[in-house]
Formats: structure tokens, C-alpha cells, sequence
């Protein structure tokens, strides 16, 4: 019969061997590790602790970030927006476009006008003729620029009706703005005022005044240029038109087209008390 003792003496061997290995697994801990685990757990606390409640001065760093956002994203939106526009009506971006071709061709009729004088300058076939026949031409315009000459043309009338008296100086400097903007050339009030650069209008007890005159009710335009652009600067959303038929003002506007507007009324040169030529 075998004798177990050999198997003995190895498994006694075999265990005397683990036991330094299980000593020094189970041998404490480096106290640097340990160290650093604490640090780890007392971090995640603090950290948690901020989240669920955070001080007064995090709360208010955390309003100003997120208003300082909002106002980052309005002004990188801004730019890609036309608040002029995108809420106007077909209609109304169609009279915009109408007034805008209008202008586009008075400019271009302008422009082919100034480069044949050009042409008929620099040729020297009777030029000195040319010179003074552009001259008188543009003498004529300036005179009517001035409001020093009658005027006649193609245009509308406007006749705004305000028995309540709201359609103040605003209103109808907005208006005369916009017919300027949609090429009138010639702009008469009420047969007694001729519009130029230097009229200004103002709410007075005695009502409203342009140029020191008076106005009367109704209100009555007369308007020289292209007439689709005019009316459409009159129909426009927010122009002449709508204001006058707000319920603030509650009242009325017409339109016609003579086949001739005549504008007879002067304006009055004052001499220039400081400007002079350069």
C-alpha cells in the first residue's frame, strides 16, 4: 500500500506558500491611495451638494450666463430678419416693388439723358448750344425743385377727410416722406402750400400749419409723378391710407388720377442769412 506522506508534505508546502500571499493581500492599504479616495469622495460631495443647493452667488452667475445667451442668439437672428417686411401682405409688397421699378426707371431715363449731353459735349458739334440748352434745362428743374415755377405732370390727388381734426404735422409728414420716397417730383397742399425741402409742418391750437399757413379741412394733396407709385405709397400698410382709417382717427381717404395734376401755388425764397456758395 502507497504511503500518502509524499502527497502530505506537498500539500503542506503548498499551503505554506499561499499564506505569505494572503498576507500580503490582506496587508493594509497605502495610506497614500486612501488619501486620494477620500479627496475623490469628498469632491463628488461638494459637487452634489452645489447642484441640489446651490448658493445665492451661483444662482445669480447662472441668470446673468443665460441672459447674456439670450442676448447672443437675438443679435446672431437679428440679421436674418426684416421685421419692415415679413409680415407685410402681398398687396402691399407688390405696391413696393411697382414703386421701386418706377423709381429704377426715372433714375436709368435720367442717366441715359445726362450721357447723351455727355456725348454731344465731347463731340464739339455745336457744343456751346448743347452747354446752354442743358443749362436752361437744368435751371428749370431746380426752379421747380424750389417751388419758384407752376409745375404740370401726371399724378394723383389725395383728399383726406377729418371732421374729428386728428390727422396732425406726424401724419402728414409721414406721408409727404413716403411720396417722396416713392418719386414724387412736385407736392402741393390744399392749393395754397407748395412742399419743398425747408417746409415743416406743426400742431397748433388754430390747427394744423404748414409753412405758417393754415391748413383746412379736408386735407387735399396734389401729387406729381409716376401715379401707380403714388397711390401705392398712399395704400401702403401703415401708410397715409391706414392711418387716417384707424379707429383713433376714424376717417376717410380718396384717390383719383386727372389725366393732368397742375400745381400752381409759389413758395416764398427767403434770402439766406448765413449759407453761401463755396
Amino acid at each position: 500500500m502507497p504511503d500518502p506522506s509524499p502527497r502530505r508534505a506537498d500539500s503542506r508546502r503548498s499551503t505554506a506558500q499561499a499564506r505569505p500571499a494572503r498576507r500580503a493581500a490582506a496587508s493594509p492599504p497605502d495610506p497614500a491611495s486612501a488619501d486620494e479616495q477620500q479627496n475623490r469622495r469628498e469632491q463628488w460631495h461638494r459637487l452634489r451638494c452645489c447642484l441640489l443647493r446651490p448658493s445665492r452667488r451661483q444662482c445669480w452667475v447662472a441668470i446673468v450666463l443665460l441672459v447674456f445667451g439670450a442676448l447672443i442668439g437675438t443679435q446672431v437672428r437679428s440679421p436674418g430678419t426684416s421685421p419692415g417686411y415679413q409680415d407685410a401682405r402681398r398687396e402691399d409688397l407688390v405696391q413696393l416693388l411697382d414703386a421701386a421699378n418706377a423709381e429704377t426707371r426715372r433714375l436709368e431715363s435720367e442717366l441715359n439723358q445726362l450721357r447723351g449731353t455727355r456725348d454731344r459735349l465731347q463731340s464739339g458739334a455745336d457744343s456751346a448750344k448743347v452747354a446752354e440748352a442743358e443749362s436752361k434745362k437744368r435751371l428749370d428743374q431746380l426752379a421747380i425743385l424750389a417751388g419758384t415755377v407752376p409745375a404740370t405732370g401726371p399724378g394723383i390727388r389725395v383728399v383726406v377727410y377729418d371732421s374729428q381734426q386728428k390727422v396732425g404735422a406726424n401724419i402728414i409728414l409721414d406721408a409727404v416722406e413716403e411720396f417722396r420716397d416713392a418719386g414724387a417730383e412736385v407736392i402741393e397742399i390744399n392749393d395754397s402750400v407748395r412742399v419743398v425741402a425747408s417746409t415743416w409742418f406743426a400742431d397748433t391750437p388754430a390747427g394744423l400749419v404748414a409753412d405758417g399757413t393754415v391748413i383746412a379741412r379736408p386735407l387735399v394733396l396734389d401729387v406729381i409723378g409716376d401715379p401707380q407709385a403714388l397711390e401705392g405709397a398712399v395704400r401702403f400698410r401703415g401708410g397715409l391710407m391706414s392711418q387716417v382709417q384707424a379707429s383713433a382717427i376714424s376717417g376717410s381717404v380718396t384717390i383719383t388720377r386727372p389725366a393732368v395734376v397742375t400745381i400752381s401755388a409759389l413758395h416764398q425764397v427767403r434770402e439766406h442769412r448765413y449759407a453761401r456758395p463755396a
